[in-house]
């Protein structure tokens, strides 16, 4: 019966380790940088090129008009001046809409 008391010992042991490693995980998982989506840093360039009318609408440059208008439609969803977003983002939208789809009438920013 001794042997006992020496099993609850090393039981109480594996259980500490186990916990141990276990907070250490926990807190290596919290400490991990977030992966998100990569979004263009900068600002806006004076004249919209099709690289940054690209990168706006989330869309290759060399996408269909058809993807053009449903990435527009998505993105202004999201930043519609009647929903709280900006009438400057909505412009250059907009903007870059324009520049894929080669419309000239509309070309420029109201900003």
């Amino acid at each position: 019966m001794t042997t006992s008391p020496l099993v609850a010992g090393i039981a109480i042991a594996a259980a500490a380790y186990a916990n141990r490693y276990g907070i250490q995980a926990w807190l290596a998982f919290k400490a991990r940088p977030l992966k998100m989506r990569r979004f263009y840093e900068g600002g806006f360039q004076a004249s919209m090129t099709r690289k940054e009318a690209a990168l706006i609408l989330g869309v290759r440059e060399s996408t269909p008009a058809d993807k053009v208008k449903e990435a527009h439609r998505r993105v202004m969803v999201a930043n519609h001046p009647d929903s709280g977003g900006s009438h400057y983002l909505a412009s250059k939208i907009n903007e870059a809409k324009d520049v894929l789809l080669g419309n000239t009438k509309r070309s420029r920013s109201a900003f």
